[in-house]
């Protein structure tokens, strides 16, 4: 598994810090990818990644792995999205159980979406509210790293131009 996540996470953003990609910039898309990517909308994260590298001018293809990368988590975080969002609004907890869940997407997406509308909403001003500060922290916590691992490459690249 560590192997995987070098080659496939690691490596690429060690590339794109030697091509000179400013740390903080990267930094902030993995940030975005991060938290977007764990939107509890199934299927939006893709094209909210790709508006938002646009609109900021960000690296599409690291945001686009690093939200892809969050599949797992995306699922795993629904349900307490919708949790907080039910307590944030003191709205009734509705029954929710993944397997459940994943019946109701059997009978067609549309007809998910109609039964768990409430659900959805409650989720999606959950993540809203979240969400900034999670880009905030992990941005925060980031920086320092990719600007280490930034020193790192120039510090291997300095002797060989002497």
């Amino acid at each position: 598994m560590m192997s995987w996540l070098r080659r496939r996470l690691v490596a690429p953003l060690l590339t794109l810090l030697m091509q000179g990609v400013a740390p903080e910039r990267l930094a902030l898309g993995v940030a975005i990818g991060i938290v977007v990517g764990n939107i509890p909308l199934l299927g939006t994260s893709t094209v909210l990644c790709a508006l938002i590298a646009l609109r900021f001018r960000l690296n599409l293809p690291t945001m686009q792995l690093v939200q892809t990368l969050m599949a797992p988590t995306q699922l795993l975080l629904i349900i307490p999205f919708v949790r907080l969002g039910e307590w944030l609004l003191r709205a009734q907890p509705q029954p929710l159980s993944v397997k459940a869940g994943l019946a109701l997407l059997a009978n067609g997406v549309w007809h998910a979406v109609v039964v768990l509308w409430d659900a959805i909403v409650h989720a999606s001003c959950a993540w809203g509210l979240v969400a900034p500060f999670a880009i905030f922290v992990i941005y925060r916590i980031l920086v320092p790293v990719f600007q280490h691992a930034a020193e790192q490459i120039a510090n291997r690249r300095a002797p060989l131009a002497r």
